[in-house]
């Protein structure tokens, strides 16, 4: 935090008594936390604010106390009360915006941050403070293309940080700023030829492009960068899994929960490339630990509700199909299966009405298919339905 020195001692229309009074307490206080005694010291400055409620500094000095305790949303109102009081104080709205900063509060972090931009000298290490602040509040409200402009003003001044260049390519991937992501990948590998988070931010980018081969390529490069690294293992073999590269997506589900056994979508993926394999008997396991790791995982009910429904559990398929369908109702799949399971059952009025969804949502992905490819923004064959089956018609 920022000390606010430059407060004044006294307030304006004290008398020469006050004065000295003022004087005598303050520096009263200020020993005591020199001393460390904030509890002391804390008392004193509201001793201080109290009689002399018109003046600043107590209220500015009480928040430097809670910030350097890590209470920055205590900090906050009293900085706001010292603002309130003199709004001409040096390095006091810094302390607001980053006790708001730092007590997560980064939407009432942004007006303080572009408010301190606007007065700093052009190309001053604390305009390139303030924008790199005002790039991570916006990124870490996920507001990522409005995070772009300032990470990026920031990277280009700052040629050697890499942390700078990871974030602004996230905020370009989560904006779908896809060539600002290439461009970044880039100029990380000229800081980091190593980079395998960088790797498989290129590889996202190209998937989103998609540019199969590209992005393989990619997370396969970033394997061999850092086969520990978090989800690279979970990401080559995601994108193998795409494209019905079963076998060798496996094994890269596997390497991924290797590194973290927890891994629910690692798990998930492993146990549904079981089930595209003919190994219902093995996927099951994994099904429901992954169920169990994260009950909102759609497409392991889907699963578990396929393999319940070939072994004639018909009613524990429909009650995992029921739930996938809860969790994902836009996929054509769970709605076929459905429909398939109550006509199985007998109950042919569901059926029709399971089927006739189905048939809705083909269509509208065709509608929307035949539209893309119109604008040029999609090239070869219709991707593979989101449980990794072939979507089937719906017909009852």
């Amino acid at each position: 935090m920022v000390v606010a020195l430059a407060l004044a001692s006294v307030a304006p229309g004290m008398t020469k008594a006050q004065q000295s009074s003022y004087s005598a307490s303050r520096q009263a206080a200020l020993v005591l936390e020199q001393q460390g005694n904030v509890s002391e010291a804390t008392q004193a400055w509201w001793s201080l604010a109290k009689t002399y409620p018109n003046n600043a500094e107590p209220y500015a000095q009480l928040g430097l106390l809670e910030a350097r305790q890590e209470h920055y949303k205590e900090a906050v109102p009293l900085y706001r009360k010292a603002l309130a009081l003199n709004p001409n104080v040096p390095g006091l709205r810094l302390d607001l915006a980053l006790a708001l900063f730092k007590s997560g509060d980064l939407k009432g972090a942004i007006p303080e941050f572009t408010a301190l931009l606007r007065r700093a000298t052009k190309d001053s290490p604390e305009a390139q403070r303030y924008t790199i602040l005002l790039g991570m509040s916006h990124y870490g409200l996920a507001q990522y293309a409005e995070a772009v402009p300032y990470l990026k003003q920031a990277a280009a001044r700052d040629a050697q940080s890499l942390p700078l260049r990871l974030a602004l390519a996230h905020s370009c991937l989560w904006s779908k700023q896809l060539q600002c992501v290439m461009d970044v990948y880039h100029e990380i590998l000229s800081l980091n030829a190593e980079s395998a988070e960088a790797d498989m931010l290129a590889g996202e980018a190209l998937d989103e492009m998609k540019d199969n081969e590209g992005s393989t390529k990619m997370f396969r490069a970033a394997v061999a960068a850092n086969p520990k690294e978090p989800n690279v293992h979970f990401g080559l073999g995601y994108l193998l899994w795409t494209q019905k590269q079963y076998p060798e997506a496996a094994k890269e589900f596997q390497a991924e929960l290797a590194n973290d056994p927890a891994h629910a979508q690692a798990t998930l993926y492993l146990g549904d490339t079981d089930l595209q394999l003919n190994k219902p008997e093995e996927a099951r396991p994994l099904l429901e630990k992954a169920v169990k790791l994260d009950p909102k995982l759609w497409l392991a009910h889907l699963d578990l509700g396929i393999i319940e429904s070939d072994a004639g559990r018909n009613e524990d398929a429909l009650r995992e199909l029921l739930t996938a369908a809860k969790l994902h109702d836009s996929d054509v799949n769970v709605h076929w299966r459905l429909a398939r399971l109550y006509r199985t059952m007998g109950r042919k009025d569901e059926a029709k009405v399971e089927f006739d969804k189905a048939s809705k949502l083909n269509k509208a992905a065709d509608e929307e298919l035949y539209k893309k490819i119109a604008n040029g923004q999609e090239k070869g064959p219709p991707a593979q339905d989101s449980s990794g089956a072939t979507p089937q018609p719906a017909q009852p």
